[in-house]
């Protein structure tokens, strides 16, 4: 089998917005390949003769230029603490070609799309709703965002651009689970599915016969998400055999 070897470009970085002590997001151009909306990529820095690398989903609608990454700036990581430091001008290397299976090409066609996700992974959904697939598949979009505190809810100019864009398909529902949410829901996402509430906010009632369900984030919250929606009939998404459940573990 013939081995082939990562292709690595130079990015420069065209900007660097913060939008809270830890999380930020990259904005890059790099001649990179064609993907889809919901794949990732890797950055990476050499340290020495060793290449330190992370993956990361694209924020950025595919036909857009500016390749942006949502980051979380995690103390004592790797690769993170160093991205942290990058100012427009600079250079950091990107994987050409994207990877990934978390698109809409691979979820069946439905009524209600609930986009689940927690922290940095509302990433890939915010590049599949900036692209006009999604709106003319679904007659209703549910973005479901599970953050610790208020202050971790990015983004909002996007988000509130694509609901003055789509009044009457998208929902967007912050879950806070550390203090009084602004907006939204408190409490974690499972539990807010377990009780009743998720849907209730929604005013939507999901059901096998009409939903489809994309869950993105840390790997327990897939996990314990995944399982309660088996719970409900839901069953897991595959190629070969179509469902309602598809998941990306985000580290």
């Amino acid at each position: 089998m013939e081995l082939t070897m990562s292709n690595w470009v130079d990015a420069t970085v065209k900007k660097v917005t913060w939008w809270s002590d830890t999380l930020f997001s990259l904005v890059v151009n790099a001649s990179v390949e064609p993907f889809k909306a919901g794949q990732f990529t890797k950055l990476s820095i050499m340290e020495g003769d060793k290449r330190i690398a992370r993956a990361y989903s694209y924020v950025n609608a595919p036909n857009n230029p500016d390749l942006e990454f949502y980051l979380i700036n995690v103390e004592g990581g790797l690769l993170s603490p160093r991205l942290a430091q990058l100012k427009p001008g600079d250079t950091v290397l990107i994987e050409q070609r994207a990877t990934g299976f978390f698109t809409l090409d691979e979820i069946p066609p439905s009524e209600q799309l609930w986009m689940l996700s927690t922290g940095t992974a509302i990433g890939p959904f915010l590049s599949i709703l900036q692209q006009q697939e999604v709106w003319q598949k679904y007659t209703q979009i549910n973005l479901v965002h599970g953050v610790r505190f208020n202050a971790d809810l990015s983004y909002q100019n996007l988000i509130h651009t694509l609901i003055n864009a789509h009044p009457t398909q998208l929902n967007y529902i912050p879950v806070v689970s550390r203090e009084e949410p602004q907006q939204g829901l408190k409490g974690r996402i499972t539990t807010a599915i377990q009780n009743g509430e998720l849907f209730s906010k929604a005013s939507k009632t999901p059901s096998p016969s009409n939903s489809q369900f994309m869950i993105c984030g840390n790997p327990q919250m897939v996990k314990d998400t995944t399982q309660l929606l088996l719970d409900k009939n839901f069953k897991r998404n595959r190629r070969r055999d179509p469902g309602h459940i598809t998941v990306e573990q985000y580290w």
